[in-house]
């Protein structure tokens, strides 16, 4: 069968390796930052950097992969796009006494366009496998922007325990999720192939 974007089982297996790439790089990304809770607000802000850049390419794929509406598409598209650019701003150099609540910033305003895209992608595309998943990891994504924004961060070591938490956590769920579509990708591609064999034209028997 092809693996076209119309293609379920095609579909299936062109997103499940970049969403496990991205829950991959969410934890190690997460990880580092709570092991490095003393790091100067360059280095935390690289990291972030890191993870917004990862997410936003992986949301960017999604947006020509699904096959969704053209709203739907257009609702990734600009979050990836929105992902690279603060990507890019948590990749300067913070110098000023702002540098916290700057990052702060970017931060809660990537995990809220995140978490609206993935959750409404869900809600729209009800043939996606682990769907619950999604929405629960997208609900989780905009809840962790919310928290970003509300709490008043006033050390790198605060912002970074809390930011780091919650990135292990959604790491956690788009490896959950991603190995669910692995699962049924597996489940589709074994019930095509039994459908072929089973439509094998018989061989007559040599008379």
């Amino acid at each position: 069968m092809s693996a076209a974007s119309g293609n379920p089982r095609g579909v299936l297996w062109r997103i499940w390796k970049p969403g496990l790439a991205s829950g991959l790089l969410t934890i190690i990304v997460g990880g580092l930052v709570l092991a490095l809770p003393q790091a100067s607000i360059l280095v935390a802000a690289t990291l972030f950097g890191v993870f917004l850049l990862g997410t936003g390419l992986a949301q960017l794929f999604f947006a020509f992969t699904l096959p969704k509406s053209a709203s739907g598409r257009a609702l990734l598209f600009i979050n990836g796009a929105l992902s690279l650019v603060l990507a890019t701003l948590s990749f300067r150099h913070f110098g000023d006494a702002y540098a916290v609540l700057l990052l702060s910033i970017w931060i809660g305003v990537g995990f809220i366009f995140q978490g609206v895209a993935e959750t409404v992608t869900a809600i729209n595309y009800q043939e996606l496998p682990g769907r619950g998943w999604y929405i629960f990891g997208g609900t989780l994504t905009w809840t962790a922007g919310v928290v970003m924004l509300a709490l008043p961060f006033h050390s790198i070591v605060v912002l970074t325990l809390v930011a780091g938490g919650w990135l292990v956590a959604l790491g956690i769920v788009q490896i959950v999720r991603a190995l669910r579509v692995r699962r049924e990708a597996n489940r589709a591609r074994q019930l095509a192939d039994t459908i072929v064999e089973g439509a094998a034209p018989v061989q007559p028997l040599a008379g």
